[in-house]
């Protein structure tokens, strides 16, 4: 091995030569595609496809183009060039294997050298070779971007064309094996989630209790159990309040008032929690909106459908303050079985029904009022609540588990392709 002389490099075997970029590589700059002139979507994920194929794989809408854009004088991109985005650098060049052209958005570039494209479509997914690239940008607002000719003048690995091979080959099987199993234990968490959700849904019904039903009278709950009842949620609840509006100017890590902003609950909270993840100076806040122990927050406003109305329950001491977009609903009941039945699919489904996919969606406290609840005798709600506590955290620790699996694994896949694309690793 040798000093490389390029710090992000390190040492590399002897035989190895190190270049410009603009010495193995060259910029592209024609127009338009004779072989297919099919537009291509630029991905950190997928590397360059077809915009449709992006679409499909993704099932987002890509960025579209302005009617009437002629094709033709698009950037042309063929098999085997790298792309780099002129308005973003987090995940490397990108590399195509689809004839067709992209946006000017993109610079594009090839091999002028006999070279393995697969050892170099490694080497930029590099996480020291894109922290170099990100060291020559700026903030857009310096206009300042990534552009080839910062790359060209970087000194970049050149193996002999064989191990260029040998690596790549080396890289496709380990990385496959590692995807692979980063996968399966994606997959893993959403059963994971499944299992969790339907054990709520059975122990908030009564679906796994043994005892004497009766039919709910409303067909998608069916039976539930004799002693139970279904109330509108309205019906238990003492009052209902909105929270007022508190900024993330207005949040100080040495507040004299713990408070709860509506993101929090999507992102901060599960099903209950104790103490607060923010502060803020009550003396701020013109309109005070308090919650005290056994409140049950709901969030007023949210991006996804599906999770609308999301609900909370406080066990702590302190009186803190409610952000906007939060709905408090004080009540006698448990807090902690209601938080788990507001939350459950059944309840879920109610809420998120007749909301259109928008991009901001919101819900009422009239409307979360509206939900039809199976309700049990307060001691059997604290039961339910018991059992679900110890039988959630079972669960969340198998998806803790997993969760820890992916991030290890995609640790170990960054230095395995650092290590095999600068010769530290020899394969």
């Amino acid at each position: 091995m040798k000093d490389s002389g390029i710090d992000w490099i390190g040492k590399i075997p002897d035989e190895w030569k190190i270049e410009k970029g603009k010495r193995i590589f060259a910029q592209r700059n024609e127009r338009g595609n004779k072989i297919n002139l099919e537009l291509l979507s630029p991905t950190q994920k997928y590397g360059v496809i077809p915009q449709t194929l992006y679409e499909e794989l993704t099932t987002y809408s890509a960025v579209k183009l302005k009617e009437g854009t002629d094709l033709s004088q698009l950037k042309t991109v063929h098999k085997g060039d790298y792309c780099i985005s002129l308005r973003s650098f987090q995940g490397g060049f990108e590399y195509s294997k689809y004839e067709g052209v992209v946006s000017p958005a993109y610079q594009i570039f090839y091999a002028i050298k006999n070279i393995d494209e697969c050892y170099y479509k490694y080497l930029f997914k590099d996480q020291t070779f894109i922290a170099k690239m990100n060291s020559f940008t700026m903030s857009l607002r310096d206009g300042k971007n990534i552009a080839f000719s910062d790359f060209g003048n970087t000194y970049i690995p050149l193996p002999p064309l064989p191990e260029q091979t040998k690596i790549a080959n080396f890289l496709d099987k380990k990385c496959a094996q590692i995807d692979s199993i980063i996968e399966e234990s994606k997959k893993s968490i959403e059963e994971y989630k499944s299992w969790k959700q339907s054990v709520i849904f059975e122990a908030v019904t009564g679906k796994n209790l043994s005892c004497k039903k009766k039919d709910s009278g409303i067909e998608w709950l069916g039976e539930i159990p004799e002693e139970w009842e279904v109330q509108r949620f309205k019906s238990i609840i003492d009052s209902f309040e909105k929270g007022n509006g508190i900024t993330k100017e207005e949040v100080f890590s040495d507040g004299d008032t713990f408070c709860v902003r509506y993101g929090e609950i999507y992102s901060k909270y599960d099903n209950s929690f104790e103490n607060c993840f923010s502060k803020t100076f009550k003396d701020k806040i013109p309109v005070k909106k308090y919650f005290s122990n056994g409140g049950l927050l709901f969030v007023g406003t949210g991006e996804l459908v599906e999770e609308i109305g999301k609900c909370v329950a406080y066990l702590g001491n302190e009186h803190c303050l409610a952000g906007g977009d939060i709905i408090i609903a004080k009540h006698k009941q448990n807090a902690k079985f209601l938080s788990y039945a507001m939350n459950s699919h059944y309840v879920q489904a109610q809420k998120s029904c007749n909301k259109a996919k928008l991009k901001v969606v919101h819900i009422s406290a009239t409307e979360i009022g509206n939900v039809l609840l199976a309700l049990p005798p307060i001691s059997e709600q604290k039961s339910i609540a018991k059992f679900l506590d110890a039988k959630c955290a079972q669960i969340d620790s198998l998806i803790s588990k997993k969760q820890s699996l992916i991030k290890d694994l995609a640790e170990y896949k960054k230095s395995l392709i650092f290590e095999a694309v600068t010769g530290k690793r020899r394969v």
